[in-house]
């Protein structure tokens, strides 16, 4: 069965319809990852491509490494010649995205991801379905926050410069892989503050950068599911047989 004709007919569907057809798809084995393994490539192509190759390596944040992370920034990042924009919203090990422009899926446009690295969930958010979709995390979804990148084994200084309007300190640092591959990258350290604003492969079409950073309290509530949304729960059921 084609995905596609299992979830096109979906953005008409009340949320019960919508539920039972994923659970069904599951269960019949047509596809894998609760169905989503050809939507959640739409549904995430900007968050999951933010962590590709880079943080393929890296392990989540604990929470005495995060819990002090509080800031709101503009999130840039492009990838394969494809430029995103979102606003971002941090507190420690949950992360806000506000897609501009929302995220196409077969299900429709996404308009809010919230990352909870302490509940090893991502949930998407469909704000015109009132909808939560949640799905599990996996390490595509980790954003680079730290100025010492995941295995690093070089860092030269290069010197000064400016990351937007702020001034910045321009490195080229060279990680080594979990496959054992290196990959250099131009990386731009706010002067002032020691934050990470931007970072660029020099190897591939991919970069991520953080514009207007504030380092300020974030709203708790922004990390939670809207309250009166269904929520669907995305994750492996064993295909059942007969």
């Amino acid at each position: 069965m084609d995905v596609l004709s299992i979830f096109n007919p979906l953005l008409n569907n009340s949320c019960h319809d919508l539920e039972g057809v994923l659970l069904r798809c599951v269960r019949a084995g047509e596809v894998k990852f609760l169905g989503f393994s050809h939507c959640v490539s739409r549904l995430a192509v900007g968050v999951c491509l933010l962590g590709h190759g880079l943080l393929a390596s890296a392990q989540a944040p604990s929470s005495e490494s995060t819990s002090a992370i509080e800031f709101s920034a503009r999130l840039i990042w492009r990838t394969d010649g494809k430029t995103s924009k979102a606003q971002l919203f941090v507190q420690g090990d949950r992360y806000r995205i506000e897609h501009q422009g929302g995220i196409p899926t077969d299900l429709g446009y996404a308009s809010v991801t919230i990352i909870r690295l302490d509940r090893e969930k991502v949930w998407y958010i469909f704000s015109h379905r009132r909808l939560v979709l949640s799905v599990p995390m996996t390490q595509d979804y980790l954003l680079p926050f730290s100025v010492s990148l995941p295995g690093e084994i070089k860092r030269t200084l290069i010197g000064d410069a400016f990351a937007g309007d702020r001034p910045a300190l321009l490195y080229e640092v060279t990680v080594v892989n979990q496959d054992g591959q290196q990959e250099t990258y131009f990386e731009w350290v706010d002067a002032e503050r020691d934050v990470l604003l931007k970072l660029l492969s020099q190897d591939r079409d991919w970069s991520v950068e953080y514009e207007h950073v504030v380092i300020s309290k974030q709203p708790d509530y922004f990390f939670e599911t809207p309250l009166g949304y269904r929520k669907i729960e995305a994750e492996e059921i064993p295909s059942q047989s007969g």
